[in-house]
């Protein structure tokens, strides 16, 4: 009892130090309900690991009737997770989530099938996962990343990078820029389909210039064609 309630101290003070909007230890109490979903979570995954799988469950759907929050019991999570405006907020079964996570809104820790195993992400420490981003799958985010809002991650993620865009890609990593030299590195069906567009554009423009007796136009340089698709990402 007494382990529990330093659990829960420790974790008031983390959203304190944490939410600019927290005013004092009982407001968070009061009215964070990623507090309380943590708290559910906490005396569920109890339950579930002394075998009162069926009573964790009910309960676990207790907790998101009340919060909005679904936290599978079976999941692990560490300390001082804070869940920020949770609703929405999505843990499965197999999800691992380290120390001094930050979870907002509508994200999800979610699998992309119906295997029995390992089927949910592993978040490091301290990583920060934006409003509505989906981390899917049995994959691994690294300590200190950022996942942007709106992001869908389906690959591990290194250490310290920010990740944003659908399928999520890294923009930034230790601090540093990261440039996209190659179009491909953003693979998803709209870039595909603008790189087909390009590629007929060209083949027609060569065809004209064929038909009015002209030479073939010369190929823009690899800076020139960075130049058109080069994306000014704002994080």
């Amino acid at each position: 009892m007494g382990s529990s309630l330093r659990t829960v101290r420790e974790e008031v003070a983390s959203i304190l130090e944490r939410d600019p909007a927290a005013k004092s230890r009982l407001e968070v109490v009061l009215c964070y309900s990623g507090l309380h979903a943590v708290v559910f979570y906490r005396l569920n995954h109890w339950l579930w690991n002394r075998g009162f799988r069926l009573l964790a469950r009910w309960l676990s759907q207790v907790a998101r009737l009340l919060t909005g929050i679904e936290i599978h019991p079976a999941a692990e999570i560490g300390r001082r997770l804070f869940i920020d405006h949770g609703m929405g907020v999505v843990i499965g079964e197999t999800a691992i989530v380290g120390d001094d996570v930050t979870i907002y809104q509508g994200a999800t820790l979610g699998g992309t099938g119906k295997e029995k195993l390992k089927r949910h992400p592993t978040l490091g420490n301290g990583v920060v996962v934006g409003a509505g981003a989906k981390i899917l799958g049995n994959i691994m985010v690294g300590n200190d990343c950022r996942i942007g809002a709106g992001s869908v991650v389906l690959r591990d993620v290194p250490e310290g990078s920010t990740v944003v865009g659908v399928p999520g890609h890294i923009v930034l990593q230790r601090g540093k820029r990261v440039i996209l030299t190659d179009p491909k590195q953003i693979s998803d069906p709209l870039s595909d389909a603008l790189a087909a567009v390009a590629t007929h554009v060209k083949d027609l423009r060569e065809r004209v210039h064929k038909l009015e007796g002209n030479e073939t136009p010369e190929q823009r340089t690899p800076e020139e064609l960075q130049a058109v698709i080069e994306i000014d990402y704002q994080i």
